[in-house]
């Protein structure tokens, strides 16, 4: 089995992390502008601010990203940490990308001293919600949005 390396994000990646980014996108079925694209990738690869980002590569490709941010709270001393995006390209599903991007957010959180990390997914994602089972718990809070 290769080995997943967990990295920050390279300019030489743009090209492959914006098909997973895309991807991401369809699988939640949403649509992003490309001046946001644009401004996350720089985000990413800059140092210029929020979000921060991890890329997962195997056999020298990447096939999975996660970005999250640090975010203050009303009821904790330390930052949560929350991590908004997390995808594996589907053709390498089950081969740890997805527990190895967590795990890497997990240390960052530790190493900011963040008070809890946390993430939403779709009630539909029943592939993903099974890695995320073993990994932390769900909580009962329901989302509302305008």
């Amino acid at each position: 089995m290769t080995e997943v390396t967990i990295r920050r994000f390279a300019p030489a990646d743009r090209a492959r992390w914006e098909t997973l980014w895309q991807g991401y996108n369809v699988f939640y079925k949403r649509s992003v502008e490309q001046r946001v694209t644009d401004r996350l990738w720089a985000r990413l690869t800059e140092n210029s601010g929020e979000p921060f980002g991890f890329a997962a590569e195997m056999g020298g490709e990447v096939v999975g990203l996660a970005h999250y941010f640090f975010v203050s709270s009303t009821s904790d001393w330390n930052p949560r940490c929350y991590l908004q995006d997390l995808f594996a390209d589907p053709e390498i599903r089950g081969k740890g990308v997805g527990r190895a991007l967590i795990e890497a957010v997990y240390s960052e959180a530790d190493r900011r001293e963040a008070a809890q990390t946390y993430w939403l997914t779709q009630d539909f994602n029943e592939t993903a919600r099974k890695l995320y089972d073993r990994l932390a718990h769900a909580t009962p809070f329901i989302k509302y949005q305008r």
